[in-house]
């Protein structure tokens, strides 16, 4: 068999190269709003109001026990279905379509935000008694005190956690191609199937998925050891 990497190196290349573009800002917007539902529900979760704190123990055991995949197809075509029929009934008759990349970025914040959500809870319980009680002998309110006292500490705690759900959610980027999101996976299929240059292609996209992953992990590990000197 007769491998062609030049060639598919040559004309794969700069789309993959346009896919990049794409993963990495799904990825960035994604995982920064995965932090703010996951702090948002780790708070509701400690919440001393039980309806609440039960209805969002629930909501994170529905999308943790469902496939993000399934998640993808249901904020791509179910969503917008249910808008609709929801303005329908109210007499407005609406055609709401929601873009690829944005299904992709909410069903990313939902995901990993409920993943994430439980990581910070345990860093949050974990944090010092003495934290709270010095915040409290300061005469700083509760929600201050959990705000400068609990919550920066309890993120700190979480970083090297956060790091590798950062590398999985790049990796998880490759499910977005099932949407059509032009992203690395859809292009390199699309490209496989008019070439035929299927071992060459994949082996390339392998090549991209690993120096994406493999510089984040780093980055992860070097922000880990510096917290642990500051600390």
């Amino acid at each position: 068999m007769e491998l062609h990497f030049k060639k598919a190196y040559d004309t794969l290349g700069p789309s993959l190269l346009g896919g990049v573009g794409i993963v990495l800002y799904i990825t960035i917007i994604g995982f920064i709003l995965a932090l703010v539902v996951a702090l948002f529900l780790a708070i509701g979760r400690l919440s001393k109001n039980k309806i609440l704190s039960r209805f969002l123990a629930i909501l994170i055991e529905v999308v943790r026990g469902t496939p993000l995949l399934v998640q993808f197809f249901y904020i791509y075509y179910v969503v917008p279905t249910l808008l609709n029929g929801i303005f329908g009934m109210f007499g407005y008759d609406t055609n709401l379509q929601l873009k690829a990349s944005t299904c992709g970025i909410v069903g990313f914040a939902v995901n990993y935000g409920c993943y994430m959500s439980e990581v910070i809870r345990s860093a949050i319980l974990a944090v010092d008694p003495g934290q709270r009680e010095a915040g409290i002998a300061l005469g700083f309110h509760e929600k201050k005190v959990l705000l400068y006292f609990i919550i920066p500490p309890a993120l700190r705690n979480s970083v090297p956690v956060f790091g590798n759900y950062l590398v999985m959610l790049i990796k998880d980027t490759s499910l977005l191609a099932m949407i059509s999101v032009q992203e690395l996976l859809l292009r390199t299929k699309t490209f496989a199937s008019q070439t035929f240059l299927t071992v060459e292609a994949y082996t390339l996209l392998a090549i991209v998925y690993l120096l994406l992953s493999i510089p984040l992990s780093q980055v992860s590990r070097i922000i880990e050891h510096k917290l642990k000197r500051v600390r």
